[in-house]
């Protein structure tokens, strides 16, 4: 499809296809939950040493892995794709409405439903509170690069997708601590405001600064060196990610053989609150009478999560063997083929959504 505005393939990330980690991410952590579980079984001395390497509550392994993992990632973003947000004001106000207003508060009360009443007789009891952060976690933050891929994988505005996540990564920054720590307090799980502030300060704003700052390095060179850059440390990321699963899976292998469903049960609110959120944003759009084009990266970012935000946050305020990690590594597990399932609705869907987007313009 052809894009109303298409910016140069150094400031579009949404140009690059979905690479081999990318398309078999789910496979990829279920191998890693088989080898976290079989390392930590036969080394366990060396996965506790691990776990005690803390400054601050901050487990230091694990904060260098976070770092590697999540600041590529945010070198694609492109702040200054913020002058373009009122270009599409509809599509951007549906798309703070659902990422913001609806999508945390839904998954607080998808937690509350299922773990603390469908699924709780099955559930170890001491963990039901952790896994409901862990959930909440999960949907408090936008997804930030995942979401260029999927925008692509459907015709998705260059610069709209662009700007609705530079806008939703700026607004990260300061809404994602109140939100927890609201959501968390109402669901009677108490977190320091000192931990969460750092764990926001650690894994949100320095790797911001970071990642902008190294992005206009690379660009005062040309857009080509941002090309470049990207490609060479893609890699880097996702293979951060995966060894941070390893060493959570080390930790939770004993209480995930000793209760398989776990993931199962977690998975479900998950999948309910994704298809919800897409559905509503998609839905909306068509309403306001948006162009296809816009209305699908915004139900996409409202159906997807910064889990990798998620993960860093759920092991710095509750440790690896809490309810709340494994919580958002389930988050990981599924959701490759879950946003693929979601691409293949709207693509399949356009004509009734052009048909219904005519009447509404």
């Amino acid at each position: 499809m052809a894009q109303a505005l298409t910016p140069t393939r150094g400031c579009d990330p949404a140009a690059a296809p979905m690479n081999l980690f990318e398309r078999w991410l789910s496979l990829w952590v279920a191998l890693c939950i088989v080898a976290g579980i079989a390392a930590g079984r036969a080394w366990p001395a060396l996965f506790q040493a691990i776990g005690r390497m803390e400054v601050a509550q901050v487990n230091l392994p694990v904060g260098v892995l976070i770092w590697v993992m999540v600041i590529p990632m945010l070198l694609k973003v492109d702040f200054t794709s913020l002058a373009a947000v009122g270009q599409h004001w509809r599509g951007i106000a549906i798309t703070l409405f659902v990422n913001w207003a609806v999508k945390p508060f839904s998954m607080a009360l998808l937690g509350w439903v299922f773990v603390r009443h469908v699924f709780a007789p099955w559930l170890p009891a001491d963990q039901l509170d952790s896994y409901i952060a862990g959930l909440i976690l999960l949907a408090a933050a936008p997804c930030t690069a995942m979401v260029f891929v999927w925008s692509r994988l459907t015709g998705g505005h260059a610069l709209f997708t662009l700007s609705q996540v530079a806008l939703n990564d700026a607004i990260m920054v300061f809404a994602f601590a109140p939100i927890v720590a609201l959501l968390l307090g109402m669901s009677a799980i108490s977190v320091p405001w000192d931990t969460l502030l750092t764990s926001v300060g650690l894994y949100i704003v320095v790797p911001v600064i970071v990642a902008q700052v190294w992005r206009r390095a690379l660009l005062r060179r040309g857009a080509q060196a941002l090309d470049a850059a990207l490609a060479r440390i893609g890699p880097w990321s996702m293979a951060a990610l995966l060894a941070t699963l390893v060493l959570l899976f080390a930790f939770q292998g004993q209480a995930i053989l000793a209760q398989p469903l776990v993931i199962a049960m977690l998975a479900v609110p998950i999948v309910i609150q994704v298809v919800f959120n897409a559905a509503l944003a998609y839905g909306l759009n068509r309403r306001a009478g948006e162009a296809h084009e816009v209305a699908c990266p915004s139900a996409l970012i409202g159906a997807s999560n910064f889990f990798e935000l998620a993960v860093a946050a759920a092991i710095s305020l509750f440790g690896f063997q809490s309810g709340a990690a494994l919580a958002t590594v389930v988050g990981v597990l599924i959701e490759v083929p879950l946003m693929l399932a979601v691409v293949r609705v709207v693509n399949r869907s356009r004509g009734w959504y052009e048909a219904g987007a005519r009447r509404a313009g």
